[in-house]
């Protein structure tokens, strides 16, 4: 197999970046895209109490564990099998059992601070930044914490208001200089998600 593409998909919490990423990914299937979410590579935390997982920052570069990330991506290049690991979101942790996720023609990395981490960044041959407004953001992110992630609305507030706001600004925003595409409102820019389609289509002739 010849080497693989690497897509990277970014943008701040609850922009569209996984909307846009599910989309390419139906479109052509697994047959041809594999999916790697930074989210999967969250820290181990066993060794903490759930008081304390609660209060680790999950939206700062070191809640990452990159170095697996890059391992597991340089792995895929050379036509190597993985196992994501899963995250547990409802336990702030990361689940004993993993995902086998097998090389494919496009391998889409997708996640909030995949251009952040200079690895990282190396090794992606496509970087966009899905940019959406900070309101549509809060909101989208405030339906899914509560309906998937089992939180209240005051902890999600509290959150957004006191980590993943500032940490966007401080480490979300500023890489997206580091973009070849932008992509403003997510899943519902359908002309940016056809452009991509388009390319991923030609990379695949």
């Amino acid at each position: 197999m010849k080497k693989p593409i690497l897509i990277g998909i970014t943008g701040g919490s609850g922009s569209g970046k996984s909307t846009i990423a599910k989309e390419l990914f139906e479109t052509f299937g697994d047959e041809h895209i594999a999916m790697v979410q930074q989210d999967a590579y969250y820290k181990d935390q066993s060794h903490l109490s759930m008081e304390e997982r609660t209060k680790t920052n999950y939206d700062h570069p070191n809640a990452f564990d990159n170095a697996l990330l890059v391992e597991h991506l340089k792995s895929l290049i050379n036509g190597e099998s993985i196992n994501k690991p899963i995250y547990d979101f409802t336990v702030h942790n990361r689940s004993k059992e993993t995902t086998k996720v097998d090389p494919k023609e496009i391998i889409i990395v997708e996640g909030i601070l995949i251009l952040e981490d200079e690895r990282i960044r190396n090794l992606l041959d496509i970087k966009a930044f899905v940019d959406t407004d900070s309101d549509v953001r809060i909101i989208r992110r405030l339906l899914r914490d509560i309906e998937e992630r089992g939180r209240t609305v005051q902890s999600v507030v509290d959150q957004y208001l006191s980590v993943v706001r500032p940490m966007h600004f401080q480490f979300t925003e500023p890489s997206k200089r580091f973009a070849d595409i932008i992509i403003p409102e997510g899943g519902h820019n359908k002309v940016a998600i056809d452009i991509l389609v388009a390319k991923i289509r030609d990379i695949l002739k």
